[in-house]
């Protein structure tokens, strides 16, 4: 969608346009001119003016500044007219009443209720059957290696890992994940038509209300049946409310994990001193999961917040009825926050622990301590299984999908060794 005729600059404000490129080819180089633009950046998103913020500490106060909101009615670009349903990005922002997208004492109570499921109690419980998925997926890594020894560690691992997780977690019935797969990469993806991308919606919305009427009859042991059944924290949930929770979680909750597993083996294999100190046990994995999170994260853009009265940002002004995304990639190589070498990738750097990629304040990410068990039990058994593991190809011809919101590759090949 292109939008020519949206609003320009005002006088004195900073007109530097960075167009975010929907074919991701020079992330690294976007990274950077996006943090060397300033504490706050202006950028295009598919034909549409956006605001984003690229620094640590500027980022972790408007995360918690109450007159930055979820709700699209504040969006003036929306509420113009401007921005319609055939912006293919609008499902990512207008995808439905849920946890993800109000604000204040209605996100407390929607959020209330998820949070209960993915105690730190409850992710203990379900260790070991993220234990009992890795080790069957690290049999079929190996025996799905090709004639020459080449295997997709995305499409065999990372990929079916977190979907068996969450699937787990929501009780979706493990013959749909290969389905729930396909849907939520069309959806991400810039190459999909944008009618064919509202159809997708619409789909997913109809799995999920059969899943959510379905455990509603006849509950189990899962997070949909808990969400409908919940009465703690105020009113309890609506179907379109639980539905919501579930397809922004389900999507979120595999996504986020494949882009930190693959992320971190990538960093890993291109820096084989420090994968020595890992398996040599004189550095933790921990230390490779934080990192990886601040170094290539698994979200480089958060879409959207908007601005319900004019906002002071160092030396700029957000507008009221402006949209700000939040560049995560490029909050996590701040040199302000981590030193002149944030571009280094360093498991030992003092500051490793100290990002946010998983949001900061009330919209914090529900999942990311469940990310992080995934990933800490993921990667130490995948060089225990194979630690001559290496890339089958040189790393520069590995390709990002073309996708705006998640750091994500088409293909990880690999020789077990």
């Amino acid at each position: 969608m292109n939008c020519p005729h949206a609003e320009a600059a005002p006088a004195g404000r900073n007109t530097g346009v960075i167009t975010i490129d929907p074919m991701v080819q020079d992330l690294d180089g976007e990274t950077a001119r996006l943090r060397d633009a300033g504490v706050l950046a202006r950028i295009d998103l598919l034909g549409v003016p956006a605001w984003t913020v690229t620094r640590h500490a500027e980022a972790r106060q408007l995360l918690v500044d109450p007159r930055l909101v979820k709700d699209i009615d504040a969006w003036g670009l929306w509420r113009s007219g401007v921005v319609t349903r055939a912006w293919p990005l609008i499902g990512m922002i207008d995808a439905g009443r849920s946890m993800f997208t109000v604000d204040g004492a209605e996100h407390r109570r929607l959020r209330t209720k998820t949070s209960q499921a993915l105690t730190p109690r409850r992710l203990e419980a379900i260790r070991p059957e993220i234990e009992k998925f890795t080790a069957e997926l690290l049999d079929a890594l190996d025996a799905a290696q090709g004639e020459d020894g080449v295997v997709d560690l995305k499409a065999v691992f990372a990929q079916p890992l977190p979907m068996k997780v969450v699937g787990m977690l929501m009780g979706v019935d493990e013959s749909q994940h290969a389905m729930l797969t396909r849907q939520y990469k069309a959806f991400f993806s810039m190459l999909t038509p944008q009618d064919e991308r509202l159809a997708l919606l619409a789909e997913l919305d109809d799995f999920y209300i059969d899943l959510v009427r379905e455990k509603t009859a006849r509950p189990t042991d899962d997070l949909t049946s808990a969400l409908i059944q919940a009465e703690e924290g105020g009113e309890p949930l609506t179907e379109e409310e639980v539905v919501g929770n579930l397809k922004a979680m389900v999507a979120a909750g595999h996504e986020t994990t494949i882009g930190l597993v693959l992320n971190a083996v990538r960093a890993l294999l291109a820096h084989p001193d420090q994968l020595r100190l890992v398996l040599d046990g004189e550095i933790g994995w921990d230390a490779v999961i934080e990192e990886t999170l601040r170094w290539d994260t698994p979200t480089t853009h958060l879409l959207m917040r908007f601005a319900t009265e004019d906002m002071a940002v160092g030396d700029e002004v957000i507008r009221k009825g402006e949209g700000v995304v939040i560049s995560y990639r490029a909050i996590g190589r701040d040199f302000e926050q981590h030193g002149p070498d944030a571009d280094a990738f360093d498991i030992t750097r003092p500051t490793r622990n100290r990002h946010m990629t998983f949001g900061h304040g009330p919209h914090i990410c529900p999942g990311a301590a469940l990310s992080r068990v995934e990933a800490g039990i993921a990667l130490p058994a995948l060089f225990a299984r194979f630690p001559g593991l290496r890339l089958a190809v040189p790393d520069e011809e590995i390709t990002r999908l073309p996708v705006m919101t998640q750091n994500d590759m088409a293909a990880f090949p690999v020789l077990l060794g």
